[in-house]
């Protein structure tokens, strides 16, 4: 420890994590086994795989009932299992490559997928798989899995970071785990990163993002409380939809939310709305606050109220110059960062 330059306590956590990766290689090379010596210990027919063939849940897809009717692709009967609508992005994910010699079908694939959710360490934990299609008439592109297609190579991805915050090495560890046992069992040739590389990286777009995680609200302070009925004749007049939970109010643009009230009591006497902005979720091109503040406005006038910040004093031009400059600078951020405001990657990071 002298010689490392570790105190004791440094040394010890080294230990434990340490002691950790290696019980959950070891857990996860006992799990690739077993399934091994359960595919060469079976022998059934296609009508038997058809009822046992995978359907993803937690990981991938919700699971689907056992029961229901066998989909069929060609002369298949095999149940195939859908895969989170999720797209691999390098800049939020933890990607694994591996590469076969020969192709291998999409259905050997997902069988042994299958067992993932099983065992995770994480249910919230969000896995990606897509494969490169082998057929040559086929795009040259990344595809997710089809129990009908055959691919040369399969690329795993983990995100790194959410509104939890970084990943943690239990989750990462089983993840990459998993992707050397699955490399095993299929034969392929694996290209990972490190799991403290990862980590590093987790922990920097964790501290990007929660330095732009802004919610920007304006309150709209009433001089008489307003029924709900009166509220949400209001809401609908300014172009509001009720949201589905029946609490709140959402305003659309382009088919999208950009902004929304603060859950609102409908048994109770209304003295105030706010509107919230998210703003990583919304494009910069919407001017989403300039439209809220607007409709802030709009709706002080209709009913009599008026604009304060937190505190319930007014709201100066001053204070609003102040929020303009501050959206800048945050936009400006997410741009140079890549991950531009209200894109597919801010959506997954910013949930």
């Amino acid at each position: 420890m002298t010689a490392l330059g570790l105190s004791d306590l440094q040394f010890a956590l080294a230990v434990i994590g340490l002691l950790i990766l290696i019980l959950v290689a070891i857990f996860n090379f006992k799990n690739a086994r077993a399934r091994r010596q359960a595919k060469l210990g079976s022998d059934f027919s296609s009508a038997d795989r058809s009822t046992r063939e995978p359907s993803f849940a937690g990981g991938f897809a919700d699971a689907q009932s056992e029961e229901r009717a066998e989909p069929t692709f060609g002369e298949s009967n095999l149940d195939i299992p859908e895969i989170k609508n999720f797209t691999i992005d390098p800049r939020i994910d933890c990607v694994i490559t591996l590469r076969f010699d020969q192709a291998i079908s999409g259905v050997e694939i997902l069988a042994e997928l299958h067992s993932w959710h099983e065992s995770q360490v994480s249910p919230a934990a969000h896995w990606i798989c897509e494969g490169l299609n082998a057929d040559v008439d086929a795009a040259e592109d990344w595809e997710s899995l089809r129990a009908e297609a055959t691919y040369s190579e399969l690329q795993l991805a983990i995100q790194l970071a959410s509104r939890r915050g970084p990943i943690s090495i239990l989750e990462l560890s089983d993840f990459c785990s998993r992707a050397q046992a699955l490399a095993e069992v299929l034969g392929a040739q694996i290209d990972m990163p490190s799991v403290n590389t990862m980590l590093e990286s987790a922990k920097e777009l964790d501290a990007m993002a929660a330095e732009s995680d802004i919610q920007l609200s304006i309150n709209i302070l009433f001089d008489d409380a307003y029924s709900w009925a009166n509220i949400e004749s209001l809401m609908h007049q300014r172009g509001f939809k009720l949201s589905r939970n029946g609490l709140s109010f959402e305003f659309f643009s382009n088919q999208k939310r950009i902004f929304n009230s603060a859950d609102l009591n409908p048994n109770q006497a209304i003295k105030q709305i706010t509107l919230l902005l998210e703003v990583p979720l919304v494009e910069q091109d919407e001017r989403a606050f300039e439209r809220m503040l607007g409709e802030g406005v709009e709706i002080g006038q209709l009913a009599h109220g008026r604009l304060v910040d937190d505190n319930g004093i007014n709201l100066t031009e001053a204070a609003v110059v102040s929020i303009r400059q501050h959206l800048d600078g945050l936009y400006a951020n997410l741009e140079k960062s890549s991950i531009p405001a209200g894109s597919s990657t801010a959506s997954r990071l910013f949930s």
